[in-house]
């Protein structure tokens, strides 16, 4: 399926071609969307009342393939924890908090290409027990019972002495991610955005994108489409609409990262945009604003 997404950015018709594949979200009413309208051509608060609450700061949250799984991030107790909501006995379940802790952070929820990991950020010790540390990139497994138990470290072809943060995927495994790992501790704020193949089950030395997407500022939370023809990413840069905005780069077809471009005054406000997903079909676009979760159609 080619998708095409047509944004306005500073007088320049941008057009986003998406190749997917032929994964649909389930055809009855009740089980699309955790019941909700879905998102039309302006951005909305998405799931108010269910998942974006007034008392509560949600952000980062991504769907099943199959739509029937929806995760995302909630600081409780100024403590940031992952919940799942579940399609099961033909209704959706209440949020169930999966990851949790009084002492740890866990955030940036995104599923693995097949499914079977759930992949995160947390600043938990290695091993569970100490001090909290930086951010790293670690992993729990889907088992029959629901997820395992214990956090698995992604390994240090990703993970770095500084931060790594918000993951996403290409079908063949390669992680994107952003990290400050390799930066000056004066210049701890200048994230960067990397990526990283995964071969015979590891992860290989994370490598840094070109100028195209990088800057000498803060580039993070970056999605990367199943066929890796294009980045959506979050960048906190000097003329920008907001204190940080949507930035979308496309591959030529040579497999290079085309200049970044502002994302428009369609997504981008003066708030802060950040932690983009666009559903296995195409469809939808989401992305967080300021403590709730939003919704665009792609097309």
């Amino acid at each position: 399926i080619m998708l095409s997404i047509y944004r306005t950015i500073s007088g320049l018709l941008l057009t986003v071609m998406l190749a997917v594949g032929t994964n649909r979200l389930l055809a009855q009413p009740s089980s699309e969307y955790l019941n909700q309208s879905p998102p039309e051509s302006i951005p909305r608060v998405f799931a108010p009342n269910l998942v974006s609450q007034i008392d509560f700061y949600e952000y980062g949250s991504i769907f099943s393939k199959d739509g029937r799984e929806f995760f995302y991030a909630v600081i409780s107790n100024k403590k940031p924890q992952i919940r799942c909501i579940r399609f099961e006995g033909n209704t959706w379940t209440n949020p169930k908090t999966i990851l949790a802790s009084d002492q740890y952070e866990y955030n940036d929820p995104f599923l693995s290409p097949d499914e079977k990991r759930l992949y995160f950020i947390s600043d938990r010790a290695l091993d569970g027990k100490g001090a909290k540390k930086d951010f790293d990139i670690w992993y729990i497994e889907r088992t029959k019972e629901g997820w395992s138990e214990v956090p698995i470290n992604a390994g240090p072809g990703i993970n770095t002495a500084k931060n790594e943060y918000y993951m996403s995927f290409t079908k063949e495994g390669t992680m994107y991610f952003s990290s400050n790992g390799g930066t000056s501790a004066s210049s701890d704020k200048n994230y960067d955005i990397r990526f990283s193949p995964f071969v015979k089950g590891t992860f290989q030395a994370s490598q840094k994108l070109t100028d195209a997407v990088n800057s000498a500022h803060y580039e993070a939370d970056v999605f990367v489409s199943p066929h890796e023809d294009y980045l959506i990413f979050c960048a906190e840069r000097p003329g920008g609409l907001g204190t940080g905005d949507l930035y979308i780069s496309f591959k030529s077809k040579t497999g290079e990262c085309k200049k970044a471009k502002n994302m428009g005054s369609v997504i981008n406000t003066t708030g802060y945009e950040f932690c983009p997903f666009v559903t296995a079909d195409g469809k939808y676009f989401f992305f967080s604003r300021d403590g709730d979760i939003y919704g665009v159609a792609s097309s």
